[in-house]
């Protein structure tokens, strides 16, 4: 996997630079023996692109996988744990640093359970073991890249480190994204990658979009459900277990507890505040920021990378 941070900076240039020289499948070859170990024996994975829904995903699959440990949403660990820290990344949390994890620690205890964790790694940097194994299983969650570019636009700048001057501009930040100048390399390229492995290997690769779980939540969580091997059952249907656990992994829901307004997180040894991590949640928030001109320069981008591979967006 990628160890590297989301944000638009002169060390993501050089590693787009780089990139370019050389296979993206090297970039693998950074982490250590025991990561890549580690990812041999992954059940199940989730990926997506920065600031595509990777919080609200987080939240809907720890709850969907452990529905019956925690029956009782009033005690639910959602409810006083941010996301990030049920469902751990492996390249910002687990083996950032050069450390090992204690294992132990991340495991469930019941071995019928499977292990969950999250990656912002391109499909094609992927160890070929992973890709090919029969119990690794991943779930990709796809915005938009308008609102996808906003969104990490805003975000940028609440992280932008004091000691430099000013914010990161709208227009400098537009350029470096669709120039793919940002730190996993072009967006079409993560996009499509992950898309492709789910139309050939539908059993392997559940392919998700933002804006249509925001559009039909209930129908998305089944999908996710049955694709996790935690279908929801006749009975949970009728008691509304999908439209429980919608509520409590909602942005509102989300964004007003305590640990996400005031509580933070470690990555990369660092302080992080959760409250960064929700905005606004919305579908097309990109119509209030992109000119004109910058609607149309990415449109064609769109249709020029994604042009014969089906994939589509819903953008307001």
């Amino acid at each position: 996997m990628v160890i590297t941070p989301t944000h638009f900076t002169k060390h993501h240039q050089k590693i787009v630079a780089e990139a370019e020289e050389k296979e993206e499948k090297e970039e693998f070859e950074l982490l250590s023996q025991e990561c890549k170990e580690l990812l041999l024996s992954l059940p199940k994975e989730k990926a997506t692109i920065p600031k595509s829904g990777t919080t609200w995903l987080k939240a809907l699959v720890f709850a969907i996988i452990n529905r019956k440990r925690y029956s009782n949403t009033q005690n639910h660990p959602l409810l006083t744990l941010n996301p990030h820290d049920l469902v751990p990344f492996l390249e910002y949390k687990l083996y950032s640093n050069n450390q090992v994890p204690d294992l132990s620690n991340v495991f469930p205890d019941d071995h019928d359970q499977p292990r969950t964790f999250a990656t912002h790694v391109p499909y094609p940097s992927l160890e070929e073991s992973i890709k090919k194994s029969e119990n690794v299983m991943i779930v990709y969650l796809c915005r938009n890249p308008f609102d996808t570019f906003i969104s990490s636009w805003h975000f940028t700048n609440k992280l932008r480190p004091e000691s430099l001057p000013g914010k990161f501009s709208l227009e400098d930040a537009f350029k470096m994204y669709c120039s793919g100048v940002v730190g996993l390399g072009p967006f079409w390229e993560h996009m499509v990658g992950y898309w492709n492995e789910s139309l050939k290997k539908p059993e392997k690769v559940l392919f998700l979009k933002y804006e249509d779980m925001k559009e039909d939540i209930v129908s998305n969580l089944k999908e996710l459900a049955s694709f996790l091997g935690f279908p929801f059952s006749v009975e949970e249907e009728r008691e509304n277990v999908i439209e429980e656990i919608a509520r409590l992994c909602s942005f509102d829901k989300l964004k007003e507890l305590e640990v996400n307004k005031s509580g933070k997180a470690m990555t990369f040894s660092k302080q992080f505040e959760n409250k960064h991590l929700f905005r606004k949640g919305i579908v097309g928030d990109w119509v209030n920021y992109l000119n004109p001109s910058m609607v149309n320069q990415l449109s064609q981008l769109m249709e020029e990378k994604f042009e014969g591979s089906g994939l589509s967006f819903k953008v307001l």
